[in-house]
């Protein structure tokens, strides 16, 4: 669907397409979402688009929120929740699920429903579970409306760390070693998963990293240096997922690069290279958005080098079938490029690296929203 095909009453003027920018969220990284949104609501060409700001509470509860992005930002070292900049304390916000109507529909206790008109498209800037992993994109290929980003199968594998490093080995890619430990492994034998973990240390050495397998913004990851402080560990990704991936540590520069899909096809950003924090162990939640560790954009690399990963980028981009964007994140090491992740809804604020690595390839920040709201409008849902 393109802008101009939207349907139109003939004796009314031509109305603008309505995007529903759709945040929060259930995970551990709601709050990270929510100052996304903020970010996204700011950017959006209001003279192009009208927008129905939609949060998700931590509980599931679908709340129409205020237009009010300067509400959504990190206050105090706080991230801000759904919550916040609610209109109700009550009742929700139900999508369609009959593809042929698109209207919006908000209800609140003792009140008659109420229509919000129609959605054209929506922006889902959820991260983690229950948003990014595809259960929120099948909703909408069910409701039969567009959405920004990948869809079913791309998101669920870019969520699950296990499988998208199974995929990107199969497409040629090179991941570094890894051990997952699943919940029926430790609810059978807790011994034997704990020494699965030692002897993949004794093989691969420490430090290892310890992170849930289905969650990001580096939320619930511990560097272990020791088998002193692996239990601790494995609690902590544990809080967040019951399927735990463990990783060598590999000695190398960490780089990333963006991808964006255009008309005719997707295209790579300029990298960036994220420098070891000077007060963090590594490149944990709090360096990325609360200390605004900075990047450098673009990475310091020879041309080559820049060919190179803008082109394993985009490889991993097609190998998990993702579409609209996708961040690639990748370790240079003396024998060349591994791939460490992707994440198929990337950090979307201003100090994000995705952001800033098409700011500095010549798309701009609203530019970049744009992009990806026509990118969704011109597919369809279901099968493609």
């Amino acid at each position: 669907m393109s802008t101009e095909n939207l349907p139109q009453s003939p004796e009314q003027p031509p109305r603008k397409p309505r995007v529903a920018v759709v945040f929060g969220g259930r995970s551990s990284e709601h709050g990270i979402s929510v100052v996304t949104a903020g970010a996204v609501l700011k950017a959006i060409d209001r003279t192009k688009y009208d927008v129905l700001p939609i949060g998700i509470t931590r509980e599931g509860r679908w709340a129409l929120t205020a237009d009010e992005p300067d509400r959504m930002a990190i206050t105090d070292r706080r991230t801000p929740e759904v919550e916040d900049v609610a209109e109700s304390g009550e009742g929700g916000v139900v999508l369609p699920l009959d593809p042929g109507n698109r209207e919006v529909v908000v209800s609140e206790p003792g009140s008659v429903p109420k229509a919000l008109g129609e959605v054209d498209v929506v922006f889902p800037v959820l991260h983690g579970p229950y948003g990014e992993d595809g259960t929120l994109q099948g909703l909408l290929e069910l409701s039969g409306v567009p959405y920004v980003g990948s869809g079913v199968l791309a998101s669920a594998v870019g969520q699950d760390k296990e499988y998208m490093k199974r995929v990107f080995t199969s497409f040629g890619l090179e991941v570094g070693p890894y051990v997952v430990i699943r919940p029926r492994e430790w609810e059978r034998d807790e011994a034997a998963a704990r020494k699965k973990i030692v002897d993949f240390a004794g093989e691969h050495g420490w430090p290892l990293f310890v992170k849930p397998a289905r969650a990001g913004s580096s939320i619930g990851i511990t560097k272990v240096d020791d088998i002193a402080g692996l239990g601790d560990a494995i609690a902590e990704a544990q809080r967040h997922d019951p399927k735990i991936l463990v990783e060598a540590a590999l000695r190398g520069r960490e780089i990333e690069c963006g991808v964006l899909e255009f008309e005719d096809g997707p295209r790579a950003s300029v990298p960036a290279e994220i420098p070891p924090p000077q007060e963090h162990a590594y490149y944990d939640f709090e360096a990325k958005y609360i200390d605004s560790t900075p990047g450098i954009v673009p990475a310091p690399l020879t041309g080559e080098e820049t060919a190179e990963v803008q082109r394993l980028a985009v490889q991993a981009f097609e190998a998990a079938s993702c579409e609209g964007l996708v961040r690639a994140d990748f370790f240079l090491t003396d024998e060349g490029f591994v791939i460490n992740e992707i994440n198929t809804l990337p950090g979307f604020t201003p100090i994000s690296m995705y952001p800033q690595m098409w700011q500095a390839t010549g798309v701009a920040y609203p530019e970049l929203v744009d992009r990806l709201i026509q990118a969704a409008l011109r597919r369809s849902t279901g099968l493609r």
